[in-house]
């Protein structure tokens, strides 16, 4: 008997639970029509929660994660009702230093040419995958502000970078490289500045590097990888750095592949439950209207679904998607850069569940 895969739903705020409705109302056509064993649970922690009850998550739930699910969905967290966004920070973030889901998996690469924002760069050119260490760095709340208010006030943000850490999100990306026949990896630091905790970096980097004589290894200061990603993005395959670099590295490629709203990411630990979401948070300004794009959570489906182990469907998923965004209908985010009219966010998801559809009929 085939074991279930339980899939926790979290939807979350904003423009959230349309991308969820939309994506999952797919994945549950795909799972019936290949006997996939998913299951799926909604949650209703955000701040409608949040703000109703006080309820950010509950006791135990964690534990609950990790007894129960293969996966989590995530929508998106943020809403401007709750200024200090406390129910954000302990949801995504405590989900994601809980559960040490250690490598936040980011592919930026372009589905179509009208996309790149470029000149003379396009999808030969701009396909990269960045592996940002998720659970260390700047973004641990190792913290502290002493007089306070005053002229003499000092604030402190400790960055945080272990052996461990380090080690295991530069293996992550060496192997990723490997296993997808990536010939180069590149490793972005400010070891000239940060001596002690980049200089980590950089000594591991060079340690894990011998490991794969294969791939091409380069450490670069991230300021000017930046700016070689805008000259030269066809020269990098695999990109692995610390937090707050990924964060902003991300954003970077997401805008050099078509914007957020098409940007997928993972949360992974591998062989644990992990959570699969959209990039583009979730933006208030448009909640409700029928605006969102619901390609990024599509494409952050198809992700979950490699990671537990369907690979034929994640692959089906994705192409589907990236056919979507070629050639169907798109919602307004993307009219500046493919033109056309802009459709609506349910108009698009039917649109793509019927290309799903066209290729399960195909076996």
């Amino acid at each position: 008997m085939t074991t279930q895969q339980k899939i926790a739903v979290i939807p979350g705020d904003g423009i959230g639970p349309e991308v969820a409705r939309a994506s999952v109302r797919i994945l549950e056509r795909i799972a019936a029509a290949r006997s996939l064993p998913l299951t799926f649970d909604w949650f209703d922690f955000g701040a409608e929660r949040y703000l109703k009850d006080g309820t950010i998550l509950p006791d135990g739930f964690m534990q609950r994660l990790r007894d129960e699910y293969a996966a989590i969905y995530f929508g998106a967290v943020g809403d401007p009702r709750v200024p200090g966004n406390e129910h954000a920070k302990g949801i995504l973030l405590a989900m994601r230093f809980e559960l040490d889901l250690y490598v936040n998996l980011r592919p930026c690469i372009l589905f179509d040419d009208r996309l790149s924002p470029l000149k003379g760069k396009g999808t030969n050119e701009l396909r990269f995958t960045v592996f940002r260490e998720n659970t260390e760095g700047l973004y641990t709340g190792t913290a502290g502000t002493f007089k306070k208010d005053t002229p003499d006030e000092i604030a402190q943000e400790v960055e945080v970078n272990t052996r461990k850490g380090v080690e295991r999100i530069i293996v992550a990306a060496f192997e990723f490289a490997r296993a997808n026949k990536q010939t180069r990896v590149c490793m972005a630091d400010k070891a000239n500045v940060m001596l002690h905790g980049h200089g980590l970096w950089r000594r591991v980097f060079a340690i894990v590097a011998k490991r794969y004589p294969e791939i091409q290894a380069k450490a670069m200061y991230v300021d000017a990888l930046a700016m070689d990603l805008i000259r030269a993005p066809e020269s990098y395959g695999v990109i692995v750095t610390n937090n707050l670099f990924g964060d902003i590295l991300t954003d970077l490629g997401a805008a050099l592949t078509g914007g957020l709203g098409i940007a997928a990411s993972g949360n992974i630990h591998p062989d644990r439950v992990s959570l699969f979401e959209p990039v583009h948070g979730s933006a208030p300004d448009i909640a409700g209207k029928g605006k969102a794009n619901p390609v990024a959570m599509a494409l952050s489906g198809a992700m979950m679904l490699e990671h537990l182990g369907h690979l034929r469907e994640a692959k089906l998923l994705h192409d589907a998607t990236v056919e979507q965004v070629r050639e169907g209908k798109h919602t307004a985010d993307l009219v500046p850069l493919l033109g056309g009219a802009a459709s609506s966010t349910e108009e698009v998801s039917a649109e793509l569940l019927a290309r799903v559809e066209r290729r399960l009929a195909e076996g």
